[in-house]
């Protein structure tokens, strides 16, 4: 006699994915980063840092900011590094590699003028 109660392994289905795609998508779930961006205690940077192109204008702003920043929870460092961190990887793919160089240059640079004190 075949035992009938036996239950058979599911599958994830490409339709059953897309399904929990679209819920979180409702839900906001997908636009976290925006929302941390938008309600963030975290520092107060000076509108357009981040347009600079200047990698040490950008590092110095970013050094003034958290230094002077009392909400911070880490070290003024690694606070600054996180803001720019957070802000390469929001853009993503949408950051020409123009800008991501600029950028990156200023994380160096933001290690040099925070380690030369």
């Amino acid at each position: 006699m075949p035992r009938t109660t036996a239950k058979k392994a599911t599958k994830t289905t490409h339709r059953n994915s897309q399904a929990r795609h679209k819920s979180t998508t409702k839900r906001g779930g997908r636009r976290w980063s925006k929302h941390v961006t938008e309600t963030s205690n975290a520092m107060d940077l000076r509108g357009g840092v981040f347009k600079l192109r200047d990698p040490k204008k950008i590092a110095a702003s970013l050094k003034r900011s958290a230094e002077r920043s009392h909400r911070r929870k880490a070290n003024p460092y690694r606070s600054a590094l996180s803001m720019l961190t957070f802000y390469i990887n929001r853009a993503g793919k949408n950051l020409p590699a123009s800008r991501k160089k600029v950028l990156n240059r200023a994380k160096d640079e933001l290690k040099a003028q925070f380690h030369e004190d």
